[in-house]
């Protein structure tokens, strides 16, 4: 099994990941996690925590754990912090990353990062998240970045529509999107690649495979 690291592991995304993942044959969930008291939910789990913080020295994170395989980076400030979580954060994951020769770095993006400048609404944020993604770009990387559509806490769909660039708006539940995250871990899945993701009519996986057979 491949150890991955899940930044953001206490948010709502975050959970339903490292969930997803706990279940998973193929992955086990390293929630990284910022204070002492938000180990419990995932002890309580029996998953895999260490502390880390995005604003400080992320590299310890690595030598607190014996082996990291992948990362998946799904933290957000919620808008309070976007330059200081969302884009320098996402930089120190990936320098850290790079150095402990990471095999995959899968970024939770948004819809609108490849132009923020064109937003009515969330610039900041859009902005520092175009900057984050660009980074993983030439970071030198094997990445996936993942960009959905406005999030809900509807009832999981399992269906999506994926595109590079969709053209349109739309929405996705949170669990669709992590369904989408942990499959985009695997070897073959979308690699040195970046996709748009809303609720459609196409199966999840039938939809990576197909998208990953176009760009591979």
């Amino acid at each position: 099994m491949e150890n991955i690291l899940v930044a953001g592991a206490n948010g709502t995304t975050g959970k339903q990941i490292v969930n997803l993942l706990k279940e998973s044959q193929y992955f086990n969930p390293i929630a990284m996690v910022r204070k002492e008291e938000q180990k419990e939910y995932f002890k309580a789990k029996q998953i895999d925590t260490v502390l880390g913080d995005l604003e400080g020295d992320v590299d310890k994170v690595f030598n607190k754990i014996e082996n990291v395989d992948k990362v998946l980076f799904v933290a957000g400030s919620g808008g309070k912090k976007v330059v200081e979580v969302d884009q320098e954060g996402a930089k120190r994951l990936i320098d850290a990353s790079k150095e402990n020769n990471i095999k995959k770095f899968v970024m939770l993006s948004s819809m609108g990062a490849d132009k923020p400048e064109e937003a009515e609404q969330l610039q900041e944020y859009l902005k520092a998240k175009h900057n984050a993604d660009e980074y993983l770009k030439e970071s030198g990387l094997n990445y996936s970045i993942v960009r959905p559509g406005s999030l809900t806490n509807k009832e999981p769909h399992n269906q999506i529509e994926l595109q590079e660039k969709l053209n349109k708006r739309g929405e996705i539940s949170r669990n669709d999107v992590a369904q989408t995250l942990v499959r985009t871990l695997n070897d073959d899945v979308a690699n040195k690649a970046t996709f748009e993701i809303i609720k459609g009519d196409t199966l999840i996986g039938e939809a990576l495979d197909k998208f990953s057979t176009v760009n591979a």
